[in-house]
């Protein structure tokens, strides 16, 4: 029997619109509509149910509605339509309500059915109201172009894939929020995965390498074992051992930029921090090498000296009576430097009496009381110029030596050599007195066993470490840096360093290439980076240090190619800016009354109805919101293989107790390790 479009559309009403507003639509279900299984779309299901969807009918098509609540209302008599029963007995009747929020439309087209976002046109009171056929359903859950990747299945719909744009996902950033045992760090691996999986399948050249780069800061080393099974993967950690496959964290000391070396040391902005940018050029610049003669260690200290005065020079301070007090006490120390060696050639020999003769003819007519005495005309500073400049060029000292040195341009240099000359720029500057804390902090680094390997390594090239964190040309890249067994006032730097070196390399490809080199960055336990800090406070520690670095990722890394992916428990523990970056979210169990209120005021869109499911969430269970996802839709993640879960499973403290498992206990091997006793020390 032939059935007419309205016939069709009347076998599937449950009811009609009796409210509607632009973000809330209220619907009084039909007294014939299904209690709970719907059969008149063909197959059972469920109905109605929390977050399922439901349609109108309007001109371009149906509104899709979302349901965010269900209710019973109690009425004196039934209302039935075309008729009512005033004569029935006066007994109260149940009516049943719902809420929906719209969320798109749904439109026909030659290929079947198309969902689009919004609503160019909304329904009126007294539009039915539609449950939707199988494949309607299916095209609102595999809404969405380029839907290259699977990441699960929608509850909602058992056939219906959902699957994701990589570069809609990576691209503006993807935060995966949820409880500890939710399933965040399965979701996290199996993104990874699946998507050079993925890659591999689709790739043009079937015998090339997936061209991709992953970066994984992971600070509890759970990602090792994850990906143990993928060949090329780097996985770096602390203190290797040469029987061990992974490889050993290499972040050397001369990578760290002035803000890095200020945030560790907790150096102040007002007497600390000139010191160390001077201390920074001068050592980049190749000064204090060891080993250098005595002629080219005196030209290195007249270059310094002629930098220090230059910028005094410019600051106006040999010129105003009362700070020239300082500058002549200053000059007085410099000259003490100015010792001539015995095998000094005779004209620098000549060139340092020159110079000591001037300053001890400058030091005795300034030898009266009062400040005025100690001023410098312009004259008498040029003087001293000159002298310096050919005591310089004497001892070997060369034009291009003055060329501007960048402090934090990755040039290497020792650890040893960066203590000497802060010292030497502090005795220079005159600022010795206001070193005395900061040196002890950069000594301890340096003696300290457990960095040592990670940042003393000054032979390590640049490009080299480049290819081996971020990726070589024409090879899959996937890098896990293990930062567990780092010390905790260390791994913030360390981890500031690697972020920023990776920004900074996807800044200069594109400059270079006029094309970024698409990445992604992944932070697992993301508090830990990106914690939330004071602004009002003058000293930046190595915390806050670290989280600017992301905050500047996280605000500029899609211009350069350079996604953000992080996971953690505490969103409310988390950057407000980072946050606020992205703009995909995968939100797993979320128990915590605060995390629940921030990422309620995170998103835009009106999703209060599926974000009020996140506390009762099953594991492995998530809501996909945000530019990844045409609209909010319920994922079950697909399932990893034991073998491939991240090492973060719950403690079988039972199965551990009852001896159904075994746990050896072999503390002194612990204790070698701890030791640094290796094989000797065991017993």
């Amino acid at each position: 029997m032939h059935t007419t479009p309205i016939e069709y559309l009347a076998s599937l009403r449950v009811g009609t619109v009796e409210y509607i507003s632009p973000d809330r639509i209220e619907v009084q279900l039909d007294i014939e509509s299904p209690d709970s299984v719907a059969l008149n779309t063909g197959t059972p299901r469920n109905f109605p149910r929390i977050n399922s969807y439901v349609m109108i009918p309007i001109d371009l098509g149906f509104v899709v509605g979302q349901v965010s609540w269900i209710t019973i209302q109690r009425s004196p008599y039934p209302k039935r339509s075309g008729f009512q029963d005033f004569g029935l007995i006066d007994l109260p009747f149940p009516l049943r309500k719902m809420e929906l929020q719209p969320v798109g439309t749904l439109c026909a087209t030659e290929n079947g059915y198309k969902f689009k976002r919004g609503l160019e046109t909304f329904p009126s009171v007294g539009d039915i109201v539609i449950l939707p056929t199988e494949d309607q359903l299916r095209s609102i859950i595999e809404s969405g172009e380029n839907r290259r990747v699977c990441i699960g299945n929608s509850p909602l719909v058992g056939n219906a894939k959902v699957m994701i744009d990589p570069d809609r996902l990576f691209g503006r950033h993807l935060a995966v929020l949820g409880n500890t045992g939710s399933g965040k760090s399965c979701s996290v691996a199996g993104l990874i995965r699946w998507s050079l999986e993925s890659a591999e399948q689709q790739k043009i050249d079937k015998n090339a390498s997936v061209n991709s780069r992953f970066i994984v800061l992971d600070p509890n080393g759970e990602y090792s074992k994850a990906f143990a099974d993928k060949h090329d993967a780097n996985i770096y950690t602390v203190n290797v051992e040469s029987s061990d496959c992974k490889k050993q964290l290499e972040v050397p000391l001369w990578l760290w930029n002035t803000d890095e070396w200020c945030g560790f040391t907790k150096a102040s902005p007002k007497t600390h921090r000139t010191t160390i940018v001077h201390a920074l050029k001068t050592v980049r610049s190749g000064i204090n090498v060891e080993g250098i003669s005595k002629e080219k260690e005196l030209a290195n200290y007249i270059k310094v000296i002629l930098q220090a005065l230059n910028i005094s020079v410019k600051d106006g301070l040999p010129f105003v009576k009362k700070p020239a007090f300082g500058f002549h006490n200053t000059l007085v120390k410099w000259a003490k430097g100015f010792k001539a060696e015995e095998e000094f050639s005779t004209k620098l020999k000549e060139s340092l009496i020159n110079l000591n003769s001037k300053i001890s003819e400058f030091c005795t007519n300034r030898s009266g009381s009062g400040f005025i005495d100690y001023t410098y005309t312009r004259e008498e500073i040029n003087v001293l110029i000159s002298l310096m400049e050919c005591v310089f060029s004497d001892a070997g000292g060369k034009a291009e030596d003055f060329l501007p040195t960048d402090e934090d341009s990755p040039i290497p240099f020792t650890g040893e050599n960066f203590v000497r000359s802060i010292e030497a720029n502090a005795e220079i500057l005159n600022t010795t007195d206001y070193i005395v804390t900061l040196l002890p902090r950069i000594k301890t680094l340096l003696s300290d066993v457990r960095v040592k390997n990670v940042i003393d390594n000054e032979t390590l090239n640049l490009d080299d470490w480049l290819s081996s964190y971020i990726g070589a040309n024409g090879k899959e890249a996937l890098t896990i840096i293990d930062l567990s067994l780092l010390p905790s006032d260390v791994t913030s730097i360390v981890t500031a360093v690697v972020a920023r070196m990776i920004f900074e390399a996807q800044q200069r490809y594109l400059k270079l290439n006029k094309q970024c080199l698409p990445t992604v960055l992944v932070m697992e336990e993301a508090h830990y980076f990106v914690k939330r800090y004071n602004d009002d406070a003058e000293n930046i520690g190595p915390t806050t240090q670290c989280c600017k670095v992301f905050e500047k990722i996280a605000r500029e890394g899609r211009k350069f190619g350079l996604g953000l992916v992080l996971s953690s428990q505490r969103p409310s523990e988390l950057s407000p800016t980072v946050l606020s970056q992205c703009n995909s979210f995968l939100l797993h169990r979320i128990s915590n009354d605060r995390d629940q209120e921030l990422v309620h005021r995170l998103l835009p869109d009106n999703m209060r109805g599926i974000l009020r499911e996140i506390p009762s969430l099953p594991s492995q269970h998530a809501v996909l919101l945000g530019w990844a996802s045409e609209l909010p839709v319920m994922v079950k993640m697909r399932t990893l293989p034991k073998c491939q879960c991240p090492q973060s499973d719950d403690p079988d403290f039972w199965d551990v107790w009852t001896g159904n498992k075994e746990r050896k206990i072999d503390w002194s091997k612990i204790a070698n390790e701890w030791q640094n006793k290796g094989s000797k020390g065991a017993k």
